[in-house]
């Protein structure tokens, strides 16, 4: 059975529905069990339990009760509402949690949430590839606790035996996600064209950014967590390429015809072209291949929210 914390959430969900998918059990762990999402299914071979990660004991318990097997650890704590310091301890504390825990229950391999957000200020020559060696400081407390994640699992890894892979995600979009983003604009984009109702602000049509279908993404987590062996210690996840406003109003005004939110022309001023993932690794050593093209994705989505689904 594959514990997936934060498998109520937005990314969580996707992955447990994919793990489900490819035949896994899995245990799903959240703060709020009652959630039910619309992804899961009466027959699905799934537990849904409260869990919080940093609560240790609390944590353990769940292993004397289910055979845990793997761990996908997606839960995070804060995400600014917190204060800096109380955010940093929880999410910290959490991880040194899910490692003691996976050590304890000798699984197969634990999957930890990274961010696209660890490049930053980073030298990248149009492509963002696990090697590239991260500058020290970050602009954000979620790239800052990202990073020193990735060094402790590298440590316990390299120092106890347990495998532990950090998965650096790209910008996420789908069903479940937040209905607008300040990091890019495919959200807002399908949700103005879904509501039939304008932008409440105006985005530019040559802003881009490397972004990666929910579904997909599920997928991708998944497939690194089953894989039978893994080469590297990190890797992308992510579209492989950067998707423009304009890329994505054209695939919205597609589904939803006559609906194509309008965009200011050019690059919001002050912008850099954006990077994108690398995701050769993922692609190499899992078979991974999107299953969304950007005209998928937006039907897919817009159908969603159709459906009276709030996000």
């Amino acid at each position: 059975m594959i514990l997936v914390t934060g498998g109520l959430g937005f990314i969580g969900s996707h992955t447990s529905r994919a793990l489900l998918d490819m035949g896994e059990r899995c245990l799903i762990g959240g703060r709020t069990p009652g959630r039910s999402p619309d992804l899961f299914e009466a027959g699905d071979q799934a537990v849904v339990e409260r869990m919080d990660c940093t609560d240790l004991d609390g944590l353990l318990e769940v292993g004397r009760r289910h055979d845990i097997t793997g761990i996908v650890h997606l839960a995070a704590a804060g995400l600014g509402a917190d204060a800096p310091l109380d955010e940093l301890w929880a999410n910290t504390r959490a991880l040194f949690n899910v490692l003691r825990a996976a050590q304890e229950w000798n699984v197969a391999r634990v999957v930890l949430a990274s961010s696209i957000g660890v490049y930053g200020g980073a030298a990248a020559s149009g492509a963002y590839r696990e090697d590239v060696p991260l500058p020290i400081g970050s602009a954000h407390l979620i790239p800052a606790h990202k990073k020193s994640a990735e060094i402790l699992a590298d440590a316990v890894s390299a120092s106890t035996g347990l495998d532990v892979v950090s998965v650096r995600i790209g910008a996420i979009w789908g069903p479940l996600g937040r209905p607008a983003s300040p990091f890019f604009g495919a959200p807002q984009l399908v949700h103005a064209a879904a509501g039939g109702h304008d932008l409440p602000a105006p985005l530019y049509a040559e802003d881009a950014i490397d972004m990666c279908y929910a579904r997909d993404c599920g997928r991708a987590i998944a497939l690194l967590q089953t894989a039978a062996a893994l080469s590297h210690r990190t890797y992308n996840v992510g579209g492989g390429r950067t998707t423009t406003n304009r890329e994505v109003a054209e695939a919205v005004g597609r589904a939803v015809p006559g609906k194509a939110p309008a965009l200011a022309d050019g690059r919001r001023p002050g912008t850099a072209p954006a990077a994108h993932l690398d995701v050769g690794r993922l692609r190499d050593d899992t078979g991974f291949e999107p299953g969304y093209d950007l005209d998928r994705a937006a039907g897919d989505y817009v159908r969603w929210l159709r459906a009276g689904n709030p996000r």
